[in-house]
Order: C-alpha cells, then structure tokens, then sequence
C-alpha cells in the first residue's frame, strides 16, 4: 500500500517538475511568450520580432521601421511602444503586457504578450481614457477607491478610480490585469502624439 502511494507522489512531483522546467521560455503561438524576467528593454527587444511577424509582414526587401518605448508603468506590467514603417504607411501604439499567466494545466508562469493599435486606433483609444476620466472626475473623486468606472475598447477592458493621490488605470486583456499609472498613461499619450 505503501509503495503504490509513494509511486504516486513520485509521478505527481515528477510530472510538476518536468512542466515547470519546460515552461520556462515557450510560445503558445498565440503571441503569447513565457519568460522569468521583463523589462522596457525587453519588451523593446521582443516587441521587434512581433512588428515584423505580425503586423508588417515577412518581406524579401529590406524593410525601415521604428519602434520607439513612450514609458513603462512603475509595475512593469505594462510598456507602451511606438512603431512606424513609411515602406508598409504602418504606425501604432503596442501594449506590452507582463504579468502571472496561468496554462490550461494550472502552471502560473511569468508572461508577457503585446497587443496592437493602429494609429487612428490608438489616438481613439487614449482620447477614451482621457475623456473618460475628465467626464466623470466628480464621481471618481466623491468616494476615492469605492466609485469605479468602466468601459471596453476592442478586445481590451479598462477599469479606472480615483485612488488617494491620482487616478489609476487598469487593463484586462488575454489573460493579463495590467496596472496603468497615471503618469505612465499620461507620458505614453503625450510621447506617442508628439512622435505622430
């Protein structure tokens, strides 16, 4: 009785171990990457191969684009960047997600995945915020973290209160609850117009 309990504990552990050393950097092919650590400077680095692949496409010519990090939150949750490609007339705002991602079997791993705006989507997008924000700030403001508002745009949701000192902005999006301070947001839509 014993061996058959110790065999099983085996195999459970066993099974445990080989998914999360398996799980350490892996694509689910849903531009969804897995990885231990994220940063501006990754996000930069991974958001390249993502432009490239998904939103300018594969090319046998040489192709010019920029992409530009506007600011990170003070988390790390979220990274915003700028592209632009003049050869493809591309350009947008990504979104560099990070954060706890749970698989299909319940293994919390360390994520990150980026979702793309289109420029006249982007500049739409963070109008809503803005406006969102300053048409309803006597509410936010009457009970600080108690009044909440909130509202999706395309496949993002975004909640938003009046905290003790500012405004703070949550993103849920694939998976991600992503914490968008303020002043990040404030930076990134200020950088990002500037640079259109």
């Amino acid at each position: 009785m014993k061996t058959k309990f110790y065999q099983y504990l085996f195999a459970i552990i066993f099974t445990i171990y080989t998914l999360s050393l398996n799980a350490q950097i892996a694509s689910n092919g849903n531009n969804l990457w897995y990885a231990k650590e994220f940063s501006k400077e990754e996000a930069l680095y991974q958001s390249k191969n993502f432009l490239f692949e998904k939103i300018l496409g594969a090319s046998t010519e040489v192709v010019q684009f920029e992409v530009i990090p506007l600011a990170a939150s003070s988390s790390g949750e979220l990274t915003t960047l700028l592209y632009k490609c003049e050869s493809k007339q591309k350009e947008g705002l990504i979104l560099g997600f990070y954060g706890n991602y749970w698989n299909d079997a319940g293994v919390i791993y360390q994520g990150f995945a980026f979702k793309n705006f289109e420029k006249n989507q982007a500049v739409e997008f963070l109008n809503k915020i803005q406006v969102a924000i300053k048409q309803n700030s006597k509410f936010l403001n009457d009970e600080k973290d108690n009044n909440n508002i909130y509202f999706r745009y395309d496949d993002v949701d975004v909640l938003i209160w009046s905290a003790v000192s500012d405004y703070s902005i949550r993103l849920f999006w694939n998976g991600f609850d992503s914490t968008w301070e303020r002043v990040a947001f404030d930076r990134s839509k200020k950088r990002f117009e500037k640079k259109i």
